[in-house]
């Protein structure tokens, strides 16, 4: 059945909170509420759109206290990170990691936000789970929350928490990967540090990326970063850059169990390789033999007497253990 949505209501609305400073309650907004009072409340709004809808765009055209370059990175849908800062705002896109309905994913999903001394607003086009970690740490405990710089501080400290559950996870992959490569477990382990590699090089490859533009936000002009935002870039970066470190580690353990398993590869070509020319050797000296008496050439010998067979197959023999002399004198054997 389609539900027929209301013309007054904000489009891609998703949730709303006025959080006021000392507040033990958010107060939470309707889908419905009167735009001028949406955007003119006390304390601070936190407004959060799915980019689904169309008209999202259209909703924030005019919205007060953003500049034209905060609403283009509120609706873009570029998958790339940002963060600029400009006449004490902040914008860009964040990266974060998507969530399925049942359960959490490694797939990359981007948060897009803009932030004012007033505000922030968030867009985004899959569930994030950074988003709803956030915003179940305001309903327990918004006292905490003085500003929107504290729930941009805490949207960034849930994405480092998420890291780390993953770094966890890989690293459990890759322990069972490593009990492949030292013991004698099924094969079919080779197949997974493939797609565990592209997943640990594309984490460090965004990590680094938002760590690179936290460092250049935090060095902007006093004057133009949002207040308390050069206390919160710190202590964030230094987060990340933990988080960095372990997946750096697991990029090189990654790094070792490919050579390692390579290396298994070719011990183990090698050796069929071996056993290959062993038989070779030996077969060929009696190829030669057969060959010899299998022509339909006159004057052959042993071709009149009734032993000729018998010979034959005696010299099959010698030229076998001639071969096997020959490969225990030089060794191989």
């Amino acid at each position: 059945m389609n539900t027929i949505i209301s013309a007054n209501k904000i489009p891609g609305f998703v949730w709303a909170y006025r959080l006021r400073p000392g507040s033990d309650k958010p107060e939470r907004l309707a889908d419905d509420i009167d735009r001028a009072t949406l955007f003119a409340g006390d304390g601070f709004l936190w407004l959060h759109l799915n980019l689904v809808d169309a008209r999202v765009p259209a909703f924030l055209a005019d919205a007060p206290g953003l500049n034209d370059a905060a609403r283009i990175a509120l609706t873009t849908h570029e998958t790339h990170a940002a963060i600029t800062v400009d006449e004490q705002m902040l914008f860009g896109t964040l990266v974060d990691f998507q969530r399925e309905f049942a359960h959490n994913t490694h797939d990359i999903g981007w948060l897009h936000f803009a932030l004012t001394d007033r505000m922030l607003i968030t867009s985004r086009l899959q569930p994030l789970r950074s988003l709803d970690r956030a915003r179940t740490l305001i309903e327990k405990n918004p006292a905490r929350f003085s500003s929107p710089v504290d729930v941009f501080e805490a949207l960034v400290v849930e994405f480092q928490r998420a890291l780390i559950s993953v770094v966890i996870e890989i690293g459990e992959e890759l322990n069972a990967i490593e009990d492949f490569v030292h013991g004698n477990t099924s094969q079919d382990e080779r197949a997974q540090l493939p797609p565990l590699r592209r997943t640990i090089v594309r984490l460090h490859r965004h990590l680094r990326t938002v760590l690179s533009l936290m460092r250049h936000a935090a060095a902007s002009d006093d004057e133009e970063m949002p207040l308390g935002f050069d206390d919160v870039a710190g202590r964030l970066t230094g987060r990340l850059e933990a988080v960095e470190h372990d997946i750096y580690a697991l990029q090189e353990r990654a790094r070792l169990l490919h050579e390692e398993i390579g290396s298994k590869l070719s011990a183990e070509i090698n050796r069929h390789l071996y056993i290959l020319s062993i038989m070779t050797a030996f077969l060929l000296p009696p190829t030669l033999v057969t060959g010899f008496f299998g022509m339909n050439t006159s004057g052959l010998p042993l071709a009149g007497g009734s032993t000729g067979t018998g010979y034959a197959v005696g010299f099959i023999i010698a030229s076998i253990l001639l071969a096997w002399w020959l490969l225990k004198r030089v060794n191989i054997l």
